[in-house]
């Protein structure tokens, strides 16, 4: 039988690059739920920090030992609202994955944080503790639409806390929500302007969009509350595209926008498809093939700690379809697009598309195809889902 062997130089890169791989920290807990909100958060009225800092570092102890020799990119503390972490639980964890991992000269660290003014008092130590970027959820620079979506702050506290966060952090990105009930082209452009004009090099800019088990859910089902229909939504999208790009912070994903280099490191690794370690409360992961996910509620968590060293819930190993399918759909949310072939290779399938659809929808505008790589187009990126189930193999 015929042998084949990899160059010599080839074959040394290989056995000494190690592979890449993203840590994400899930902190659970928040002053107070805003109503459109459905990701895992808590409202407590104490919160025992050593508790947490412990039970934070020996679940990701658990991942760290399933993925030795990894080269950490970036860290992600998420939530709930992470800003209320103690700055020393952030040092701690940070000290325990460079422990645990070889990092990248250029590890990105994020924290998301809100601007009331008794977070915005410990930027200075995140930055200390070791976060290099900060997310801050400003989500308005209007009193009356942040009172409409919950939010703690004002808009001259949320502009003072982005203030603060540019003397103290490397890297600045922040959240606007738009397509608000009554929301037009103007009142969104407007804002827009005023968000480019403060000199960020990343915007997350999401659509409201009614989640089931929200509050707003329940209003809407009330005939509470009517969301922006969605010509007008779309036509605020449209907007936003053409506004980001003309500053030059065009969108490199569907509701993310950077200057080139700015762009999250840390998303982009759950866009492309790579590995990610996820600790804490409700936190997701993927890793060698399996997908885990963390005990929701906290004093579940904590249990399982205590019980089993790790807050694991569900671990489940993906078949090669499954894996290709989520590898598309979080890919072609990316301007960049995939690479079909080797996504198949990847997952040792003849194709991930079917291209008599593909070639259907190139024609049709949704998606442009370049050899093996496609990408939707800002018209397929509106009816993304749609794509998705026709192009699917």
């Amino acid at each position: 039988m015929a042998s084949f062997a990899l160059p010599q130089q080839q074959q040394l890169n290989v056995a000494t690059a190690p592979e890449p791989l993203a840590l994400y920290v899930h902190w659970p807990f928040c002053v107070s739920k805003c109503p459109y909100c459905d990701f895992n958060s808590h409202v407590r009225s104490a919160i025992d920090q050593d508790a947490w800092r412990e039970a934070l570092l020996a679940d990701l102890d658990h991942e760290a030992r399933l993925l030795p020799g990894r080269r950490l990119t970036s860290i992600f503390f998420g939530g709930g609202t992470p800003s209320l972490m103690e700055p020393g639980t952030v040092a701690a964890l940070i000290a325990a994955a460079r422990e645990q991992w070889p990092v990248a000269d250029d590890l990105e660290i994020t924290l998301e944080a809100n601007p009331n003014s008794v977070e915005a008092a410990r930027f200075a130590d995140l930055a200390a503790a070791g976060v290099n970027r900060l997310s801050l959820g400003l989500q308005s620079f209007d009193d009356a639409s942040l009172a409409f979506l919950g939010r703690a702050h004002s808009a001259r506290e949320g502009l003072e806390a982005l203030g603060i966060a540019q003397n103290h952090f490397t890297r600045v990105s922040f959240d606007l929500i738009y397509a608000l009930p009554g929301d037009s082209e103007a009142t969104w452009a407007t804002m827009l302007d005023r968000a480019l004009a403060l000199g960020t090099g990343h915007l997350s800019l999401y659509q409201l969009t009614i989640e089931p088990g929200t509050r707003f859910a329940a209003q809407e089902a009330a005939g509470q509350l009517e969301p922006l229909d969605s010509d007008r939504a779309a036509a605020l999208y449209e907007l936003t595209a053409e506004r980001t790009t003309a500053a030059g912070l065009p969108p490199y994903e569907i509701s993310n926008h950077a200057r080139p280099g700015e762009e999250s490191r840390h998303n982009l690794a759950y866009w492309r498809y790579a590995d990610y370690a996820g600790v804490g409360p409700g936190a997701h992961g993927r890793r060698l093939g399996q997908r885990t996910v963390r005990h929701r509620k906290p004093e579940n968590f904590l249990s399982a700690i205590a019980r089993n060293g790790h807050g694991i819930a569900e671990e489940e190993a993906l078949t090669a379809i499954q894996a290709a399918d989520e590898a598309l759909v979080m890919g072609l949310r990316l301007a960049e697009g995939i690479d079909t072939a080797a996504l198949a290779a990847r997952f040792a399938m003849a194709e991930i598309v079917d291209w008599p659809a593909i070639d259907r929808l190139t024609g049709s505008g949704h998606i442009t195809r370049n050899g093996s790589r496609i990408a939707a187009t800002p018209a397929g990126r509106l009816v993304l889902n749609r794509l998705l189930a026709e192009i699917a193999a």
